[in-house]
């Protein structure tokens, strides 16, 4: 049983050592705590409640604490994949809604698995979650100075269950300033997948990872036959001639873990009962 999971791309915390070390410190202890879950649930179960405490926790650009749009308004994306089944449900451009990966799990038992807009606020209203709002005076501020940050704050856990089946989660209040509509990586198989073999989540910019197809290449590539790294290697030196912007978790059926980003300065915690990692 193991779990990784990431918090985006440092964008305020590069300059501001207390956030970087809070971030390293809560991205270990939500690892820990999944960990724990994950020991009498399964992937799909675990990587719900992982990105749910991420969502929680205002130090990173999901749930509570998203980013403003361009006209002053929190629009939200989010994804699950059931590797075992292949299943894939999301929301896209929620709005009000406290946990976006926890409609996505509603989401996953119906027909229609995808929902975007009001569409997808109507249906959360209608399954019970309650308008909430995700906006923290820091996030304000930053929309009325046009302080915007980098907009790679995406969050997402990758797990493997005690069965051997893989799940992948992730969420994101998007890159902050962007027009109404826009739609990102988050809620698409570019940033979010999972099979019998690998399961992976994205962050950075949407846009290039979209571009690049990232995590369905990744997995792909697992299930041909490459290893994790060759899978990685491959995937992101395609990235390199539009220079694109990401940073992707992954663990392969067998259990191993791997991570990499494209311009180094993802965060991100690992914990398998013994051996935990944070990076940066």
């Amino acid at each position: 049983m193991k779990i990784i999971i990431h918090g985006g791309f440092f964008s305020e915390s590069t300059t501001n050592h207390e956030t970087k070390v809070a971030k390293q410190q809560t991205l270990l202890r939500i690892a820990k705590e999944a960990h724990s879950y994950l020991k009498s649930h399964t992937a799909v179960e675990t990587v719900v409640y992982a990105v749910s405490l991420l969502e929680d926790d205002e130090l990173f650009n999901a749930g509570i604490g998203s980013q403003i749009q361009s006209d002053g308004k929190i629009r939200m994306s989010a994804s699950l994949m059931d590797g075992a089944a292949l299943k894939m449900s999301g929301v896209i451009n929620i709005e009000e809604i406290k946990n976006p990966i926890q409609v996505a799990q509603v989401l996953l038992g119906y027909d229609d698995k995808v929902l975007g807009g009001s569409g997808a606020t109507q249906f959360a209203r209608q399954h019970g979650f309650d308008a909430f709002s995700t906006e923290i005076p820091q996030r304000r501020a930053e929309y009325e100075a046009k302080l915007a940050a980098t907009g790679t704050g995406t969050v997402g856990c990758v797990a493997l269950d005690a069965q051997g089946n893989i799940a992948a989660a992730t969420s994101t209040g998007g890159k902050g300033f962007e027009i109404p509509g826009r739609i990102s990586d988050s809620a698409t198989v570019a940033g979010n997948y999972a099979n019998a073999f690998c399961g992976v989540s994205l962050t950075g910019v949407g846009e290039d990872i979209v571009s690049g197809a990232v995590a369905a290449k990744i997995v792909t590539r697992v299930t041909d036959g490459f290893t994790l790294q060759q899978a990685f290697e491959k995937t992101f030196a395609e990235l390199k001639p539009i220079d694109g912007f990401a940073g992707a978790i992954a663990i392969d059926h067998n259990g191993t873990v791997f991570h990499q980003d494209s311009h180094p300065s993802m965060v991100f915690a690992s914990f398998d009962g013994e051996h935990e990692e944070v990076f940066n």
